[in-house]
């Protein structure tokens, strides 16, 4: 191998290294954003109603 080979590998390794770095930012951001979209979700859902105590307290079993 000759000089010129082994500064392009170099270069090409360190090229890879920083677009992978650069993905993972990217992926990383794209979660923190989801994380903050799904928050809002959920804290916009409607609150449950109070139902009267008697429903839910027996288990109809006969289909």
């Amino acid at each position: 191998m000759d000089v010129s080979s082994i500064a392009s590998l170099a270069t090409s390794m360190a090229e890879t290294g920083v677009k992978q770095e650069v993905g993972y930012a990217v992926l990383k951001k794209a979660q923190q954003m989801e994380g903050q979209v799904a928050a809002q979700l959920i804290s916009a859902l409607p609150q449950p109603q109070r139902l009267p105590a008697n429903l839910g307290n027996t288990i109809n079993t006969t289909a």
